[in-house]
């Protein structure tokens, strides 16, 4: 068993051990779903009447506490639907589930917990896996508790969502503890109101972020990197409407996958209209407004452009989860022979964009080859053929371009598989942002067309990418990352200058205007404070550079700066200060 596959048992071990402690103490709960996660377990219980909160966790720990040290054996058996529901007759969240692996043909498994004797002290439905037994667990703390309703649906109870980790030493559990305290105090939402960054109102509504100049800077910056960089690869910029009639989702497919997560607009004729959702079908009416020829090809278009899904309420989140989403799109219409070169391009642009934000080391990202799930070719659109040829030139592209690929089944999109680049951020935590698809499906059901240099009608090939994906949910990750302190190239605001006393302001202001001639982003602090208040004031909005000038600056010419997060200062030249800003 590797490391990873015991961590899994852990938490779902964990998940189990709680709940028998929760039932231990309230018997006449009923429990919801109890999975493991990315860093822990939950458990979604129905206390009825009965109201706790986290001043109630001790207690459960205790009884978690005497099951790990009985060391109950855990056991899996399979049973009949009927001896399921017979068990668990009282509970009807476990009546429902068991129904749904009824109707889908699946077996019913149960996990005992066995005394030395072998008699059952505790059981519950679950399909595994677990450790061999309850003193196998480790150490444990319960986190939070939550509200979740059933099912996710808000027409359903509303569960309480007990959630809990479980490690195999106290030094884990203890750097686990200090991880989280340091993702409080990188929090995008809590950053991005001090750093004034983005806003959100009532008035507008939830999920559609404001952004104030500061923040638009950084949504600019990072959108215009990206351009720059894939213009040397012959990226075109489009622009399209942000409303579109359904029937073009009807055409591409996303209609039936996605329709009740759009938005929907009616003209005055009573015209059904749709919110976009996303770009590339109508990309597609581009490339089709007019005949192309084989030598046209390959054709990159690419935009920044707001996209709208109506989440739900409950899974809004700060910048991480929103309504309105900016992407970075681009599209590749090109020739089957075009396609790994295509795919090495877009490869060349991610790996420029993140290796400007230092995420490009070694153990610092991985890619991800999303291909179908084989079990259920009913998701997928288009040839299976096709298929094989798509996730064939990813698997190609991969290995030329060393990204050692970890191929995932039954993550691809319903139109083609992909290559996902995932990251890790300054806390290790793993996102996935730029991507890779190629698709044989859209061109198809849009009917796209090319003369090929035997003068015949052929089909091209759509590559869809993304490098930062949503701006939105990526600000999100970027501010965490940095802890709102930005590289300089990327700060809103590079420098603070700090006149010590008000005949020391003249040259101050030169030295903005010097600044800002080279395109750099500074602001003057004028003496009304002291200068440790001022110098505290930047280091408090994360301003890489306080410039502090005073007589011995204006008899020498230079500048004296001290860096965001550094106690000593430096004395550099000003074509040194404007060099470094302007680079």
């Amino acid at each position: 068993m590797n490391q990873s596959d015991l961590e899994v048992r852990r938490r779902h071990t964990g998940s189990h051990v709680m709940t028998a402690a929760v039932m231990m103490l309230y018997p006449d709960s009923k429990r919801g779903v109890g999975p493991w996660t990315d860093d822990g377990y939950y458990q979604d219980f129905d206390f009825g009447s009965e109201k706790i909160s986290e001043h109630d966790f001790k207690t459960i720990e205790k009884k978690m506490r005497w099951i790990v040290n009985k060391d109950f054996k855990i056991k899996k058996r399979l049973v009949s639907g009927d001896e399921a529901k017979k068990m668990f007759s009282h509970d009807k969240y476990k009546i429902e589930l068991i129904d749904g692996i009824i109707e889908r043909g699946e077996k019913i498994s149960l996990y005992d917990f066995l005394n030395d004797d072998g008699k059952v002290f505790y059981v519950d439905l679950c399909a595994g896996p677990h450790l061999e037994s309850t003193g196998q667990l480790g150490v444990f703390k319960l986190m939070k508790l939550a509200g979740s309703y059933w099912r996710g649906d808000e027409t359903q109870p509303m569960l309480t969502r007990i959630y809990g980790v479980a490690f195999e030493a106290e030094e884990q559990l203890q750097e686990y503890e200090y991880l989280l305290e340091e993702a409080k105090k990188r929090d995008h939402r809590k950053l991005g109101a001090e750093l004034d960054l983005f806003t959100f109102s009532e008035k507008v509504g939830p999920g559609l972020p404001l952004f104030t100049p500061k923040g638009t800077f950084l949504r600019n910056k990072i959108a215009t990197t990206i351009q720059n960089i894939q213009a040397k690869h012959g990226y075109q910029p489009v622009c399209i409407p942000h409303i579109t009639k359904k029937e073009l989702y009807e055409t591409s497919g996303h209609w039936a996958k996605y329709k009740d997560d759009l938005f929907h607009v009616k003209g005055k004729q009573d015209q059904e209209f749709v919110m976009k959702p996303m770009n590339c079908p109508h990309h597609t009416q581009i490339y089709a407004s007019r005949m192309r020829s084989y030598r046209d090809l390959p054709l990159r278009f690419a935009e920044v452009t707001t996209c709208y899904r109506d989440e739900q309420p409950g899974e809004l989140l700060g910048l991480s989860r929103v309504r309105s989403i900016t992407q970075d799109d681009g599209h590749v219409f090109c020739r089957v022979d075009q396609i790994k070169q295509e795919g090495k391009n877009i490869v060349s642009v991610i790996k420029e964009f993140y290796g400007k934000l230092d995420l490009m080391g070694e153990g610092n990202f991985w890619v991800s080859l999303s291909v179908r799930d084989p079990e259920k070719p009913e998701k997928y659109l288009g040839e299976s053929k096709n298929w094989d040829k798509a996730e064939k030139f990813l698997e190609e592209i991969a290995t030329e371009e060393g990204l050692n690929a970890t191929r995932v089944e039954g993550e691809a999109a319903f139109y083609g598989p992909k290559l996902d680049f995932q990251f890790k951020d300054a806390l290790g935590r793993q996102w996935q942002l730029g991507t890779i698809q190629i698709d044989f499906v859209m061109p198809e059901r849009f009917g796209l067309e090319y003369v090929n240099e035997k003068g015949e009608k052929d089909r091209p090939v759509m590559i869809h990418r993304a490098v930062a994906g949503s701006l939105e949910r990526f600000l999100s990750i970027l501010i965490e990352h940095f802890a709102g302190a930005f590289p300089v190239w990327l700060a809103p605001v590079q420098a603070h200058i700090l006149p010590i006393a008000e005949k020391h302001e003249v040259f101050a202001e030169k030295l903005l205007e010097q600044i800002r001639s080279v395109n750099g982003r500074a602001e003057m602090q004028d003496s009304g404070e002291s200068l440790g208040k001022r110098i505290r004031n930047a280091q408090t909005q994360k301003i890489p550079m306080a410039i502090i000038v005073g007589d011995k600056e204006m008899e020498t010419g230079n500048v004296t700066v001290r860096r965001y997060g550094e106690e000593k200062d430096e004395v550099m030249k000003v074509e040194e200060l404007l060099s470094l800003l302007k680079k």
